[in-house]
């Protein structure tokens, strides 16, 4: 099992033995994975954000720690520092909870910005310095950090380099109704239910595999035009100070091929771009102080700049909802292919 169309199967099937409702976060973080990227999951206490990663890092059997940042929390009790051992005389290191596969910030945004920082080195080059000494991070590595966007107070903001490390943000929404009861159903006859419930599904071998079949994931050069015109509108739509960066267009390509990937295709098609904008970009975005007066969200700066483009092989432009709701994971619309479902552009 080294396609990714399985690996995110199996993964999404496992964590379903405790997670409900919370599938498109599931599959956003096994695109990450897949892409060498962090993820972001933001929503009120209260909508498992902390059990999905750590249900996540279970099923695909990686190494999993968790730190709760609070103000208190210094950048050494994220690294790691050197402890003098009385016996031997010496200096030992005494690695961090950053030495993980998963390592989640839980609200990140409640760590000061020094603590905050002390992750940005780990996020990019997968690696940190301790001391003047650099140490590798084990591959696979993730950072899944949470924030609750509802209580402010004693909490600082992510600066806009920390926010573009995070290759995608998701809203955990409260569920509804159906899925809810189905919930306290679950509870109510398993009080102990928990992640001890899943297994491992997938082994590291098979998630390096999956990475080499997502390189291979083809993209037109109509494709990789259209991911550059949605970023080139962030850049340029009035309600925005600064918009998304290089660094967010390679995020967009390499995202929109381990969707395709997990969804058994071996090319990218614009519904894959459609639907990742949201996650991808909005929480890269800075908006313009009369956007910020005039209450209005990154998230709906994507959708107008979606819905102000037109797909290659489409008749018109988007739809406000191709870009998700409020950084989903999945769009609607309809796939936009060549004849006989070739992706769209030269080269199909």
């Amino acid at each position: 099992m080294s396609d990714p169309e399985a690996v995110a199967r199996a993964v999404r099937e496992e964590t379903a033995k405790v997670l409900i409702g919370n599938e498109e976060v599931v599959d956003g973080l096994t695109v990450a994975l897949l892409t060498r990227s962090h993820v972001l999951l933001e929503g009120v206490p209260g909508v498992a954000k902390t059990t999905t990663a750590n249900l996540f890092a279970r099923a695909t059997g990686l190494d999993y720690n968790r730190v709760q940042m609070t103000p208190d929390v210094l950048p050494a009790d994220v690294t790691g520092t050197h402890v003098y051992r009385e016996a031997t005389g010496e200096f030992d290191l005494q690695k961090g909870p950053v030495f993980a596969n998963v390592v989640v910030a839980d609200e990140i945004n409640r760590a000061t910005p020094k603590t905050q920082s002390a992750l940005l080195e780990a996020m990019q080059e997968r690696r940190v310095t301790i001391e003047g000494d650099t140490h590798d991070l084990p591959d696979p590595f993730a950072v899944i950090a949470t924030q609750n966007p509802i209580e402010m107070e004693g909490t600082f903001d992510l600066p806009e380099a920390q926010r573009d490390r995070f290759q995608l943000r998701f809203v955990v929404g409260l569920p509804d109704r159906d899925t809810e009861s189905e919930l306290l159903d679950r509870f109510d006859a398993d009080p102990d239910l928990g992640p001890e419930a899943v297994e491992q599904v997938v082994t590291p071998e098979e998630i390096v595999d999956a990475r080499e079949a997502v390189r291979d994931v083809f993209v037109s050069d109509a494709v990789k035009g259209y991911i550059l015109d949605l970023v080139a509108g962030t850049r340029e739509s009035p309600d925005t100070e600064h918009g998304a960066s290089p660094r967010a267009a390679i995020a967009f390509l390499n995202a929109a091929k381990a969707r395709a990937a997990i969804d058994d295709r071996e090319y990218v098609i614009p519904d894959d771009v459609k639907a990742l904008a949201g996650p991808v970009l909005a929480h890269r975005l800075v908006l313009s102080t009369d956007a910020e007066l005039g209450d209005v969200s990154p998230s709906e700066v994507v959708s107008e700049v979606v819905a102000s483009i037109a797909p290659p092989g489409g008749e018109g432009p988007g739809t406000a909802t191709d870009a998700g709701s409020d950084g989903d994971a999945d769009g609607t619309g309809t796939e936009a292919v060549g004849d006989g479902g070739d992706p769209v552009g030269d080269g199909a």
